[in-house]
């Protein structure tokens, strides 16, 4: 199993930004998937979530209405639209697949796997 992001760079404050995922050996179209981030010092934590159907959609507060969370199940991808980007966005995004415990909505970290190696965003003058 491989997830590989891509699509990171730097981009300035009110910017926008789409970074995309990557899922090989999994059968992507069965697992809810994750996007989380991670900035230079501190935990990773939860971005944005959407299930296996695309039917539900969920964001942590900070980035509701800003980014947008979406998925091709017929190329395996997972994407992160991200607009009017903050400095704090200044992150390592990261993929993941919910792989357990996964009957509804979660964010806890634990119950994700598969992590890829994660793409840089950068949010800088």
């Amino acid at each position: 199993v491989q997830f590989v992001e891509s699509g990171g760079g730097l981009v300035q404050p009110g910017g926008s930004l789409s970074v995309s995922c990557v899922a090989s050996g999994i059968m992507f179209s069965a697992y809810d998937m994750g996007w989380y981030r991670q900035a230079p010092g501190k935990e990773r934590e939860f971005v944005a979530y959407i299930d296996a159907l695309e039917s539900d959609t969920r964001y942590v507060d900070s980035v509701r209405c800003r980014f947008t969370i979406s998925r091709d199940n017929g190329v395996n991808t997972l994407y992160l639209q991200m607009d009017n980007l903050k400095q704090e966005g200044t992150a390592t995004y990261f993929c993941a697949a919910c792989v357990r415990e996964c009957m509804e909505f979660t964010s806890e970290l634990s119950r994700y796997g598969y992590w890829g190696q994660g793409t840089q965003v950068t949010v800088s003058i």
